[in-house]
């Protein structure tokens, strides 16, 4: 695979994307979801806040890196607190 290269936090960032995604299907087929409304505009389950959470993030970083020269564990914190946020109220 010589299309991209692999690092070892671009293998975590992906392999955290899979256990998340993998643990989503397992609760579903647990315990499956009910839709609710909070604080988004639309009515949502579970993996909708995920998806929405971490479309999200990926936004939070992006803007981070074009206007800020700042690390980005600061885009981490903020996307930690937009994860957590719309997963509980969203």
């Amino acid at each position: 695979m010589e299309w991209m290269y692999w690092t070892l936090p671009t293998a975590l960032f992906f392999l955290g994307i899979f256990c998340m995604l993998a643990s989503m299907a397992v609760w579903q087929k647990l315990a499956p979801s009910v839709q609710r409304k909070g604080f988004l505009p639309i009515a949502t389950h579970r993996g909708d806040r995920l998806f929405i959470g971490l479309l999200g993030s990926a936004y939070i970083h992006l803007i981070w890196l074009g206007l800020s020269d700042v690390s980005l564990w600061g885009a981490l914190a903020v996307s930690i607190a937009w994860m957590v946020t719309v997963i509980t109220k969203g």
